[in-house]
């Protein structure tokens, strides 16, 4: 009942359809980039092109090794996107399981897990990262998805903790335990489903500070090294020329506030749909 009236709230919002819709467009841009783009990435590039502006085969111009401009800032979508997503999904995994053990069973586990959460909550995401992309810099989208896991779990977990420990003691949670249920089921099967949807708001709007944080990272050369294309490499590149070549700067920055903003303003409207003290 819940789920169909927020549906019905959703269905009325524009916002929801926008960034829905740049969502989509994004999501079918990181899977499919070839249907958007006429080259691959880093390909047929022409020196004798470089910096040049906008014209009628380059609706975006040409960066400074002369690539399709166009073409480089839709496969750059894949890396944003796909580390977004991935260390999203790998966060809030982490999360249910801790937040829901720790939460359920409280005692020594809780507080073991409570322990760990606040060092790592900590220990700041950018500066966290860097230090260890630094630390080590041959890595990739899957070595630079796993330092985010390790350093973006935690908001979640203290989310989750909280939302099984106003529920663990409820009515129907009672009632099911002196109907012989065990914990596994308890959990999974009562606390789980009505104290998860907050959890998962949080990771929508979790996926566009992702997102930023990566291009963060990519922009101070910490991050993806080239020949990886994404928008924060692109963004590093193009400071230096954006007096002369603005073009080179404007492009990859929409396409990040476009994208970044679409999860931040789903969250929202989803958060108030869901939470009836919002409406």
């Amino acid at each position: 009942m819940l789920a169909r009236d927020a549906w019905l709230d959703l269905r009325r919002r524009p916002v929801f359809w926008f960034s829905a819709a740049v969502l989509l467009l994004a999501g079918a841009m990181a899977a499919v980039p070839h249907v958007f783009a006429r080259l691959g990435p880093n390909e047929h590039c022409d020196l004798r092109l470089s910096k040049h502006g906008p014209a009628g085969g380059a609706p975006f111009g040409y960066d400074l090794q002369g690539c399709d401009y166009w073409s480089q800032v839709v496969h750059g979508t894949r890396a944003s996107v796909a580390i977004g997503l991935a260390v999203t999904v790998s966060a809030l995994v982490v999360a249910v399981v801790l937040g829901l053990v720790g939460g359920f069973y409280g005692g020594l586990a809780d507080a073991l897990i409570s322990r760990v959460t606040d060092v790592f909550f900590g220990i700041p995401f950018v500066l966290g990262a860097t230090v260890v992309l630094v630390a080590f810099p041959e890595h990739g989208i899957w070595a630079m998805t796993l330092v985010l896991v390790v350093l973006g779990w935690t908001t979640m977990t203290r989310m989750m903790r909280g939302q099984v420990i106003a529920i663990r003691d409820m009515d129907y949670v009672e009632a099911a335990r002196m109907l012989g249920a065990g914990d596994g089921r308890l959990m999974l099967r009562h606390i789980l489903p009505n104290s998860v949807s907050p959890v998962i708001v949080v990771a929508m709007l979790n996926v566009g500070n992702v997102i930023a944080g990566e291009a963060t990272l990519d922009y101070l050369g910490v991050g993806l090294q080239y020949p990886e294309v994404s928008w924060g490499l692109q963004l590093n590149v193009a400071q230096s020329f954006f007096a002369d070549h603005p073009h080179l700067l404007v492009f990859p920055a929409l396409f990040l506030t476009a994208t970044v903003l679409s999860f931040l303003l789903l969250g929202d409207v989803v958060r108030d749909a869901l939470d009836p003290r919002l409406r």
